[in-house]
């Protein structure tokens, strides 16, 4: 075996008739769905000032004075009101910032979210 060239293994030869038995895997599309929305819901009590409402949702939400007002209100006579629909993690994020928030101020402002 002194000085023979080393060459890589070759694949064994095949036959004419093999492969007749062999199946065809036919390709299909993965159709991906798009992810859930959730939206992030606002819920009224009696002790948060309407004024801290209307900083959280402009301050979390990037709502103008304008439609964080119109927001406010509707969750001061309907009980709740939706500040925006996000995927999941953005949901939950903004969850917890405006819970955050709310116990820094020492109001007892309830948020959660909602499959949309």
């Amino acid at each position: 075996m002194p000085d023979e060239p080393l060459l890589p293994p070759q694949p064994p030869e095949s036959k004419p008739d093999e492969g007749q038995g062999a199946a065809v895997a036919e390709r299909q599309l993965a159709r991906t769905e798009p992810p859930r929305m959730y939206q992030v819901v606002l819920l009224n009590d009696d002790y948060t000032p309407m004024e801290f409402v209307v900083m959280v949702l402009q301050e979390y939400f990037n709502r103008d004075l304008e439609a964080s007002t119109q927001i406010m209100l509707k969750i001061h006579h309907e009980g709740r009101g939706v500040c925006g629909v996000f995927s999941k993690d953005v949901a939950a994020t903004k969850v917890e910032l405006v819970l955050a928030a709310a116990r820094r101020s020492g109001h007892p402002l309830q948020c959660i979210m909602e499959v949309a």
